[in-house]
């Protein structure tokens, strides 16, 4: 679990030596009014970047609940190698920085890692994630599938934040 949440806070905090899945010079904007209590509950992860934490993970999911100090619990799990396999799971705590901007701090790591809210439907169904150096991004859902023009939306709004869609991953539920 260390080994995990060591990588997680390099990629995001510091991204050293990972790949950059977007152009950087273009501007990338979080969502301006996130509803919080909306966002909480279960997202199934539909897509992403290829990232080293990630390696081997299938059936991801992310629980977000809310917490009496404004804060939102976190916990990220998938399963290795195949939906049925071997779980693997970090948790931590998100707080919101301004609007759709986030940041997440998890397990045992001492500093925070951004965490945007790029795009989330009017029924908080679908969602869009990104980080501004670009290493990570997801598509979310509420349900482990979601339909081609929602796939589509989501992809075009990581395409206007400067990602290379081509790279996206469909996660395996």
């Amino acid at each position: 679990m260390r080994g995990l949440a060591l990588a997680l806070s390099v990629l995001l905090g510091l991204g050293a030596c990972a790949p950059v899945w977007r152009d950087t010079g273009v501007p990338m904007r979080a969502v301006a009014d996130l509803d919080v209590a909306a966002y909480a509950g279960r997202w199934y992860e539909i897509a992403r970047f290829p990232v080293r934490f990630q390696e081997g993970c299938t059936a991801t999911v992310a629980e977000y609940g809310l917490r009496d100090d404004a804060r939102l619990s976190v916990r990220n799990a998938c399963r290795i190698g195949a939906p049925d396999g071997p779980e693997r799971s970090i948790s931590g705590s998100a707080w919101v920085v301004e609007g759709g901007r986030l940041s997440v701090q998890l397990g045992w790591i001492p500093f925070p890692a951004p965490y945007w809210v790029l795009w989330v439907d009017e029924e908080y169904e679908t969602a869009v994630v990104g980080v501004p150096s670009g290493i990570a991004g997801w598509i979310l859902a509420r349900s482990p599938e979601i339909s081609e023009e929602r796939l589509a939306e989501a992809r075009s709004v990581l395409e206007a934040a400067g990602y290379d869609v081509s790279r996206l991953e469909m996660t395996v539920h």
